[in-house]
């Protein structure tokens, strides 16, 4: 499955921030949330394929990708979860099948258990949901943010290139880390990327870990076995969480799993979005 960039057309403004969005066939809504420091593109190859079946919709946090990153901005998971349940409004969905990766994850919960949103179902890969997450890096990054924001471009391009290489299991092909690092090397995105991880604070999934069990919705954890990022330990603690959710984990594969085993990811996906789609009916609406 190649990786092209996907142009993410529409805006929605909120709070003074521009979330950028796009939507791509027709049929049972799914949308597809991405994590950190990624973007919409990681998605992209799925989405595209998924859009022969699906009404995809896909987005950029704020701070990520194509959306707005000022400064001035709370780029934190509150944030995110209460803004993505005003997207599902501001889209028009009901109740959609949702996918989500890494920091989507969380930021799909958060906004679940407290702010309303309905989902039809969840697919949960290699998601940040329980503690503890986070890495030396973060912590020093968020005692330092200033710091690290002011590197000499080709010392955070080395820096940068390093922390997302070990992401993947397999190994990144020099195609796939320029258009992961990208986003993240002008003067703009440099600093959109250490404000991010200076955010990230354990107390947005403490505040929803132990309410999993509430969950009353069909969940599909989907994991590489070999995430050195979120071990696939938390995989098996996260589905037994959770009352019914069922388990995919697959081999070879790291926290980059659209990479690492994108065949295997794609029919995964498929599987759960086609039974669930059959069990429900097309549950949702979209413009």
């Amino acid at each position: 499955m190649g990786f092209g960039e996907l142009e993410l057309t529409r805006t929605y403004e909120w709070r003074g921030r521009s979330v950028a969005w796009e939507r791509l066939g027709e049929g049972a809504p799914v949308v597809l949330c991405h994590g950190t420091p990624w973007s919409a593109q990681l998605w992209a190859p799925f989405a595209r394929a998924l859009s022969e079946e699906f009404a995809v919709h896909i987005w950029d946090m704020p701070g990520y990708g194509r959306s707005s990153k000022e400064p001035g901005h709370a780029v934190d998971l509150g944030t995110q979860g209460e803004l993505f349940a005003d997207l599902l409004g501001h889209w028009g969905l009901a109740a959609p099948h949702v996918i989500a990766h890494d920091y989507g994850g969380a930021v799909s919960l958060r906004a679940k258990l407290l702010h309303g949103a309905e989902y039809a179902s969840l697919a949960l890969v290699d998601v940040v949901a329980l503690r503890p997450w986070g890495s030396e890096f973060f912590r020093l990054v968020a005692e330092n943010a200033e710091v690290f924001q002011a590197q000499p471009p080709t010392v955070h391009r080395g820096a940068l290139e390093s922390y997302i290489g070990t992401a993947s299991h397999r190994g990144l092909t020099g195609a796939q880390l320029a258009a992961l690092t990208g986003p993240w090397l002008d003067e703009e995105g440099q600093r959109a990327f250490y404000r991010q991880i200076a955010e990230a604070d354990v107390r947005y999934t403490d505040e929803i870990q132990d309410r999993y069990p509430e969950l009353a919705l069909p969940v599909k954890v989907i994991w590489g076995a070999d995430d050195t990022w979120i071990p696939v330990d938390r995989a098996e603690q996260l589905a037994n969480a959770i009352p019914g959710a069922l388990l995919d984990v697959i081999p070879d594969a790291g926290h980059l799993i659209q990479f690492d085993a994108p065949v295997e990811l794609a029919f995964s996906l498929q599987r759960w979005l086609t039974t669930e789609v059959d069990r429900w009916g097309p549950v949702g609406s979209g413009r």
